[in-house]
């Protein structure tokens, strides 16, 4: 079953809360796709992700963090796994594909709501506006650079 968006993986940050509708919208894509057209669903998603995910990576350098923090990293290693398996798909394997596709829909609500969570949370707190990349705060942005993904179940942020 599709996920769908929902209220519930919102994180009142409108810039995050679009971004992640548009994968969502997009994964459902791949899900019901037809095995013509699963490669292509699945590069739409994977430019979609990765759009996303380098634009979370400029805000997150942008207010302090680390450029190897572990949100970055996870994203590296996702856009990796699922470039692999558009190798993959292209070259018949399209159950690889399927199979990520449904282990997204487990992975993304998890990510969102504890690093995205996170990050969002952080943005506020130092005033960050994502439409124009400002810092209304710069006094509460961090003195040392963060590595972690500032949520609650990562235990090794700095406070």
């Amino acid at each position: 079953m599709p996920l769908v968006w929902s209220e519930a993986m919102s994180l009142e940050m409108p810039a995050m809360d679009e971004a992640h509708e548009d994968i969502v919208d997009q994964l459902a894509l791949v899900e019901t796709a037809s095995d013509d057209n699963l490669l292509d669903a699945w590069n739409a998603l994977i430019d979609e992700t990765a759009e996303h995910f380098a634009e979370e990576d400029r805000w997150m350098q942008a207010t302090g963090f680390a450029p190897d923090n572990c949100h970055s990293s996870q994203h590296a290693i996702v856009l990796k796994i699922m470039r692999e398996g558009a190798e993959k798909c292209a070259k018949g394997d399209l159950a690889i594909v399927r199979q990520m596709a449904y282990e997204l829909t487990v992975w993304l609500p998890h990510h969102v709501s504890a690093m995205d969570a996170g990050l969002a949370l952080h943005l506020k707190s130092v005033g960050f506006n994502p439409e124009t990349g400002q810092v209304d705060k710069p006094e509460a942005l961090p003195t040392t650079a963060l590595t972690s993904c500032r949520s609650e179940p990562c235990e090794d942020h700095a406070d």
